[in-house]
């Protein structure tokens, strides 16, 4: 299938800016190696220009404009910026496949969320409104207190490959609406539809300097962005040793961060499964998103009694899988967005069910972010949360089983920021989504992802007309 990639320059302060050193990096489509076109490289003097238009964009007008607008005026953009996307949605599912090799009905329903993301934070920034001055209960009456909401600032938001466009929409709508200005740093494997977002702001008149998106390398754009002075907060999506290297440049300044990192997650299946519900849930929970999914649950812990039928049965479902380019009807897995062979041409990996690991293994231990599958056996509910839980990781887990008491009780017990109870992977914009341990801290989607872009000022206020009365008058000598 053709797709024509738009040529764009980095977006800055509402125009298109070609990068001060004039470099450009190839764009390779994953599942044939061809040079599909290229992007804008950002360096430091381009972070530079784009903080200083975020800056101006919270000030103007003595922040009327976009900071302290009531949240319908935010709202309106980013309902604007949603109905665009709906109306692009076939052209930038395209793209987002040919950029980043899932396959196209996965990209389709990406864009969708998209657009849905951005309804839904247009929504909470319309209701912002209603929350500020939200009272604080005394002990004393002679003072009164009350809670506002305020844009943090200017954010940084370093945004990976595997949903090129709804990771940052993950954070660009909430930090929008929350009033803050924004500078974007996609992941330079896949970036195509970020600057297409870029497009589709400055169509829709979004104040210039609010969004400003630099694509580049890690190191020359999102390692200047990280450490910046007059960037507020760093919101991040990727690696842990990428998590780290941020945290390290924040704490110089003692600067917020939020951040989303790797995970191994786990998924437990009990002797009392329908097999063949279980055995697509634990297929899609791996090898969805051609496995490339920080959540996945790529660790299969299954009751020793059901082991070998459950196996054979997955074994199965695997081998159903569609391995293709990602524009062909049925495609369920295309390739991995760099490297790799399995086809005769394209980073194709095919799915991988490993048995006989032990907990010591790296490929048990460590992330894949591949369609790789390890599978370890238990005999008692307490031997399945132990070895759930042994891990540095605890981003997702999930349980299958029909007796939902225990299911219940498991839950509670997983060390994890989301748990998924006979299912794997389902993500919506209004229910939070964040790690424990190394998996990061902070949560995004739902309330808890706009809250990621306020910060909250107490105001006290004492209303008695009598004096204080702490030191002794001077009148009263």
């Amino acid at each position: 299938m053709a797709v024509q990639v738009p040529s764009r320059q980095l977006f800055i302060d509402g125009e298109w800016r070609e990068p001060i050193l004039k470099k450009r990096l190839l764009t390779i489509n994953p599942a044939t190696e061809e040079i599909i076109g290229n992007i804008p490289a950002a360096t430091a003097e381009d972070v530079e220009l784009a903080v200083a238009a975020a800056r101006r964009a919270l000030s103007r007008n003595k922040g009327k404009d976009w900071a302290t607008a009531p949240g319908a005026v935010r709202a309106k953009y980013l309902r604007a910026i949603a109905a665009k996307v709906t109306e692009r949605k076939t052209e930038l599912a395209k793209l987002e496949a040919i950029d980043c090799g899932k396959p196209l009905d996965e990209a389709v329903w990406d864009i969708e969320d998209v657009a849905g993301c951005f309804e839904y934070y247009a929504d909470l920034a319309e209701g912002l409104d209603a929350k500020q001055k939200a009272p604080v209960s005394l002990p004393m009456e002679t003072f009164k207190s009350y809670v506002l909401k305020e844009p943090i600032g200017v954010v940084g938001l370093i945004t990976p490959w595997n949903y090129p466009l709804l990771m940052a929409t993950w954070k660009v709508a909430p930090s929008l609406a929350a009033g803050c200005a924004a500078i974007l740093k996609p992941s330079e494997l896949a970036s195509i539809t970020c600057l297409e977002l870029a497009e589709v702001c400055r169509e829709v008149g979004l104040p210039p300097g609010v969004l400003n998106i630099l694509t580049g390398l890690g190191p020359e754009a999102g390692a200047p962005l990280a450490s910046h002075p007059d960037v507020d907060k760093i919101a991040f999506t990727g690696s842990s040793a990428t998590g780290s290297k941020i945290m390290a440049a924040a704490a110089q300044m003692v600067k917020p961060v939020s951040l989303e990192l790797g995970g191994k997650s786990p998924i437990i299946v009990f002797e009392d499964v329908d097999l063949d519900k279980a055995a697509e849930w634990t297929a899609f929970g791996c090898f969805w998103t051609n496995g490339q999914i920080c959540s996945a649950t790529s660790r299969l812990i299954v009751h020793e009694n059901i082991a070998r039928e459950f196996l054979d049965r997955l074994v199965k479902w695997t081998k159903n899988i569609k391995i293709s380019d990602p524009f062909e009807e049925g495609c369920r897995l295309g390739p991995v967005v760099s490297g790799g062979q399995h086809l005769k041409k394209g980073f194709f990996v095919e799915p991988t069910i490993i048995t006989d690991v032990t907990t010591s293994m790296q490929i048990w231990r460590e992330e894949v972010f591949g369609p790789v599958l390890c599978v370890k056996t238990f005999s008692t509910e307490e031997e399945a949360l132990e070895l759930a839980n042994d891990t540095h990781y605890g981003l997702g887990a999930a349980v299958i089983s029909n007796d939902l008491e225990r299911c219940d009780r498991v839950n509670k017990n997983l060390q994890a920021g989301i748990v998924w109870v006979n299912c794997s992977q389902p993500c919506f914009c209004q229910a939070p989504w964040g790690g424990n341990k190394r998996s990061g801290f902070g949560r995004e989607l739902g309330e808890w992802g706009l809250d990621n872009y306020l910060s909250v000022k107490q105001v006290t206020q004492y209303v008695s007309d009598e004096p204080w009365g702490w030191y002794r008058s001077p009148s009263k000598l």
